[in-house]
């Protein structure tokens, strides 16, 4: 895990330390180091832990070289950090307060200083940091280019996140991410390529994170697909097609995920993150003639448990929502591919003849007479955010479909 990119996860985390705020920290491979930069040091073969503890104490040599006269509530922070290994200068590390600031300090090769008041913990609730819960903070949604992804990555940048929309359809990331930074101003989105069922493609996802922008603080595991079929007709391939990415794939996420995310603990102790799987309502209870689907969402509470018992030791929570239908997104409406034609078809709803009947029979079981949409879907991901004191939890938004017991 230590290399030169998940450096900037440790700097990163010493940053978020000393103010309580995210930062974003961006990795430039260089060997002309500017006036001004804050240097470590650190041995070839140095463990996580050293070179955390290395990265500390060079601060604290650098904050006492550069004694300016800073007010109370504040804290000095370098912008701009040289990596040495065994003497020899490898990378520079430029940090903001966000990714357009950052960027323009590693253009214009500004390694003055910051200046950052801190965050003072307090025993009443802030409604300033709530409405700000997800500002500035570093997000990554997979399968966020479309369906509900795409309204939780739209959701995320609204609120000032910096949002990774990772994506197998790297073309449609790309478009959205477009969209998205020229609607909100600022680089708020960006691309990024994955296959959440192989290990390769995700851990070369993590490394691109941790160089690019120096860390994460909240991961979405969004993706999904779902194929309906009566367990007495459906195929094995079509079974494992659905459950790799559905169960197999928040293992993987989660695996590279908490790799990255506790790594980034080492320095940043205090300092809670996220890893949040979009389950299902059919995690909570079975679902006729969709049993790949409602197998791998109940497996999948089985690993947000699990994972939320060993993680939580790095500050690290690990939870799911439990959306009902969105009854109007592509999974369901697509007129070819989408859930209705695949249950007037399979004929799971009985006596139904059209797809506004299959629609009618879904919108029928929810006492609030309608479907789940983004905007329900990201007040539950904003709540498990906010909320320090829950892990390993299942949050259903269901309007009233499936109720707790």
């Amino acid at each position: 895990m230590k290399t030169k990119e998940f450096i900037a996860v440790l700097i990163r985390g010493l940053c978020i330390d000393l103010t309580g705020k995210p930062q974003i920290v961006l990795t430039e491979f260089t060997k002309n180091i500017p006036e001004g930069a804050m240097k470590v040091e650190i041995g070839l073969n140095e463990s996580e832990e050293n070179t955390a503890k290395i990265i500390c104490s060079a601060y604290d040599k650098w904050k006492s070289e550069n004694d300016e006269t800073i007010n109370a509530g504040e804290v000095l922070l370098p912008s701009c950090i040289a990596l040495y290994v065994n003497d020899k200068a490898e990378a520079l590390y430029w940090i903001d307060r966000d990714f357009d600031s950052a960027r323009r300090r590693l253009s214009e090769k500004d390694a003055s200083p910051i200046t950052l008041s801190v965050i003072k913990k307090g025993v009443t609730i802030d409604t300033a940091d709530r409405a700000a819960v997800v500002k500035n903070k570093i997000a990554l949604v997979t399968g966020g280019a479309q369906g509900i992804g795409e309204e939780i990555v739209k959701n995320l940048a609204a609120a000032g996140a910096l949002v990774f929309i990772a994506d197998l359809n790297l073309d449609g990331a790309g478009k959205l991410a477009a969209a998205i930074n020229a609607a909100e101003g600022r680089t708020a989105a960006l691309p990024i390529e994955v296959n959440v069922s192989n290990e390769a493609s995700v851990q070369a996802m993590f490394n691109s994170i941790a160089e690019t922008a120096g860390g994460l603080d909240l991961v979405v595991s969004n993706a999904g697909v779902l194929k309906a079929g009566s367990v007495l007709e459906q195929d094995l391939a079509d079974f494992k097609f659905v459950t790799d990415i559905n169960y197999t794939g928040f293992f993987v996420i989660s695996k590279f995920a908490g790799r990255l995310l506790r790594f980034q603990h080492l320095s940043a102790p205090n300092w809670k993150t996220d890893i949040v799987q979009i389950n299902s309502k059919s995690g909570l209870e079975g679902s006729n003639k969709n049993g790949a689907y409602a197998g791998g969402k109940f497996g999948g509470l089985g690993l947000v448990a699990s994972f939320a018992m060993e993680l939580v030791e790095y500050n690290i929570k690990v939870n799911a929502i439990c959306p009902g239908n969105f009854l109007d997104g592509p999974l369901w409406s697509d007129p070819e591919k989408g859930l209705f034609v695949q249950y007037l078809r399979t004929g799971k709803v009985p006596n139904a003849k059209t797809l506004a009947d299959v629609r009618s029979f879904y919108e029928a079981k929810v006492p609030m007479k309608r479907g789940c949409t983004g905007k329900d879907l990201v007040r539950a991901l904003y709540y498990i955010v906010e909320q320090e004191y829950e892990t390993g939890q299942a949050v259903p938004v269901t309007g009233g479909q499936v109720m707790l017991h």
